[in-house]
């Protein structure tokens, strides 16, 4: 048995996708630990592309229990409508759970969050507007709905009465917008609650039940490291913590039951809304990697902003998250470059720093020192060995190994489950020496 999570290591959309799902192979049970719809996670099978944002990666496969944890937060609208794009798609739903104590965004949420990010104008975060920081606000705050209040209707009238005749005031008197329909409202979520009560479970429950039979279980963040709330690029951050220690609140389940943690990076780097960027590239370069990339958000459809590879980053990732190893993605879109740029240290305030700073305002001001190694100039996307790359390629990924001190377990070089490298399975043990640190 081996319960293994799965956590970004940049500022999300590294293709933890992909991984999750390659690893849910051999996995049991997916569960999907924090985020909301803000999370886009493009899975491509047999030529198919399927495109998730709430339901675990591990639901292509049709034997592996997905779990929702409690620690995400719903829009149950769109999960119903994900879950009926994968049925129409031939993808059985009838694996997937929903923790009872999850909590629920609702139409509120969605337009205060709009509203809130219009307000901000020029300091504005760059957020979905799809309502999840003021869905978590309101779980601090103690006034959220959680999933298993959708399923009892007296309690929901009586606290969604009182609810949205509060958020109705703020929408009105301070942003301007029209007031909601409570009746409506109530009506809306009931007709959801019933349609999702066949999945609603005790999910720490099951996670219990499913440790206790020793079976191999995936734990699956959204977004990355450099986004989380307590130790991202503050104030430039979502509003949960995707880090590996975000796995076992938004679970449910206790740290003793973790065996390992993996790792997902670029072998470049990206970020989506607003914030500083040290390797940011804005010439040819970026528009290079965007292109050949295909950098557009899962969710928003934003472009994505590139630079190149940060061990900086790589390095503070490792030691938030307690990493035992490494997925690089993407390296088949550095094919054509001549030489190729790495981020091993900042000069700030003119000194030499190997260490990422905690203020933002100290990260802003971060500018890149960078290494330099050939490129390679030639197709990668065929290799499934390490034999098979180019020796200029095998050197960079062990270069960043190096920077970052943790193996490279396994190499991405397209979208496609087939285009994969697995230099160690990080559930079942080794399958020859890792990538030298």
């Amino acid at each position: 048995m081996a319960n293994v999570i799965v956590v970004g290591a940049q500022w999300g959309d590294e293709g933890k996708g992909k991984i999750t799902d390659l690893l849910s192979a051999s996995a049991d049970v997916v569960v999907r630990y924090q985020g909301g719809v803000n999370a886009g996670h493009t899975v491509v099978v047999n030529g198919r592309t399927f495109k998730l944002h709430l339901i675990p990666s591990g639901i292509l496969y049709p034997d592996t229990e997905c779990i929702i944890g409690s620690g995400t937060v719903i829009d149950p609208e769109a999960l119903i409508e994900e879950m009926d794009q994968l049925e129409r798609l031939g993808v059985s739903t009838r694996n997937l759970w929903i923790s009872q104590t999850a909590h629920v965004t609702m139409p509120y949420h969605r337009l205060i969050d709009e509203a809130e990010e219009e307000y901000r104008g020029r300091h504005r975060l760059g957020t979905t507007g799809r309502g999840i920081g003021p869905t978590y606000a309101d779980k601090s705050d103690r006034t959220g709905i959680r999933v298993q209040d959708l399923l009892d209707p007296e309690g929901l009238r009586e606290q969604l009465t009182w609810t949205i005749a509060q958020k109705n005031i703020l929408l009105e008197k301070l942003y301007n917008r029209p007031p909601l329909d409570a009746e409506a409202v109530i009506t809306q979520y009931l007709a959801y609650g019933e349609r999702l009560r066949p999945h609603v479970v005790d999910s720490t429950l099951v996670l219990w039940e499913a440790v206790q039979k020793k079976r191999n279980i995936l734990f699956e963040g959204a977004q990355g490291t450099l986004l989380d709330l307590d130790h991202g690029t503050y104030p430039y951050v979502t509003s949960s913590n995707p880090v590996a220690g975000g796995a076992c609140v938004g679970a449910g389940i206790g740290p003793t039951m973790i065996d390992r943690v993996i790792g997902v990076a670029k072998a470049y780097t990206t970020r989506v809304g607003e914030g500083p960027f040290p390797t940011e590239l804005h010439g040819d370069e970026g528009n290079h990697l965007c292109d050949r990339g295909a950098e557009f958000g899962t969710t928003t459809g934003r472009r994505r902003r590139c630079g190149w590879f940060d061990a900086v980053i790589g390095r503070y990732a490792v030691r938030i998250n307690g990493m035992d190893c490494m997925a690089i993605t993407k390296l088949d879109v550095l094919d054509e470059l001549p030489e190729i740029k790495v981020c091993v240290a900042y000069e700030l305030d003119g000194q030499r720093t190997r260490n990422f700073p905690n203020s933002s305002r100290q990260f802003a001001r971060c500018r890149p020192i960078y290494a330099t190694l050939p490129g390679w100039q030639t197709p990668t996307s065929h290799c499934r060995s390490l034999d098979e790359l180019p020796r200029a390629a095998l050197d960079y990924l062990q270069f960043l190994a190096s920077e970052m001190e943790v193996p490279i377990a396994i190499v991405s070089l397209g979208a496609a489950r087939e285009q994969t490298i697995i230099v160690e399975d990080p559930i079942h043990g080794p399958k020859r020496a890792l990538l030298p640190v």
